[in-house]
């Protein structure tokens, strides 16, 4: 028997998101913008499934039952807060955290996100991690403000 110690990576992103609409409105198009409105981050359409519930799966779905589970809902607090944990895109074992914490203020909602990653994790993957959360985020931004928008139709 053998066995082998390695360092364990660790790797953070962090965000601060202000949306002009309310708390409700912000959580229903967080919801929708990582679910089936999701996208690249070069805007090609890359529809998932998110059940909102502990427990539930956030997996993209390919038909035929084929897909790729990105992870589970850990905690769902309506409307203040959604945590994710799971391998997410990463097939090299790291796993990952996703925390989106949502608070009114006197300008709309506050997002807090916290994206965490454990594990083994290839150097070429950190530059990108960033631009698609941004634009996760911008499009949740947009979608939320959105004018007369029916987010859940």
């Amino acid at each position: 028997m053998s066995t082998t110690a390695s360092p364990v990576d660790t790797f953070a992103i962090t965000d601060t998101i202000l949306v002009r609409a309310s708390i409700e409105k912000t959580f229903a198009s967080l919801l929708v913008q990582m679910g089936r409105q999701n996208e690249t981050h070069e805007g090609v359409p890359m529809p998932m499934v998110i059940e909102p519930h502990p427990g539930g799966r956030w997996y993209r779905e390919l038909g035929g039952d084929d897909g790729h589970l990105w992870g589970f809902v850990q905690s769902i607090k309506r409307h203040s807060l959604l945590e994710i944990w799971g391998p997410l895109f990463m097939s090299t074992g790291a796993m990952s955290n996703l925390q989106y914490r949502l608070q009114e203020t006197g300008d709309g909602t506050m997002i807090t996100f916290t994206h965490t990653m454990f594990g083994p994790i290839p150097d070429g993957i950190r530059p990108n991690l960033g631009a698609g959360w941004a634009a996760l985020h911008a499009r949740v931004r947009a979608a939320a403000e959105e004018d007369g928008g029916d987010l859940l139709a």
